[in-house]
């Protein structure tokens, strides 16, 4: 069952006039897993994708109390699929929401990212 949908887009030029105006925007972001690909610093648009995928899955459970950036990150598979992993106070809001399963989407194209979140449960 859905228990719920969330979708977010991010401006990349935006995204890019942010993280140069504030240095450590990224790392109140992201985890530094969600930085790197391997030994190279993630393109920035793909951190903008990331970043309306934490938002995109903020709107899917329906609170966001108590809730902070590093709770939520984007892991991937060995085929470089997306998925999140979280923690805290959001590990929390997803097991009482009976959350069993997120499901992430992200691309970045033509200036923008878009995330697409679906939370699935017992509702």
């Amino acid at each position: 069952m859905i228990v719920g949908i969330g979708v977010d887009v991010v401006d990349l030029a935006r995204f890019e006039r942010a993280a140069d105006r504030t240095p450590a925007l990224l790392n109140r972001l992201f985890a530094d897993s969600e930085l790197w690909d391997g030994p190279a610093k993630r393109p920035l648009r793909s951190m903008a994708a990331r970043f309306a995928a934490k938002e995109a899955l903020i709107k899917a459970i329906g609170d966001s109390t108590g809730v902070r950036w590093h709770d939520m990150a984007i892991v991937s598979d060995g085929l470089r699929n997306p998925s999140f992993e979280v923690y805290n106070a959001l590990a929390g809001i997803v097991a009482a929401r009976g959350i069993t399963a997120i499901h992430v989407s992200m691309s970045h194209d033509a200036g923008v990212a878009v995330a697409y979140v679906v939370a699935e449960g017992i509702g």
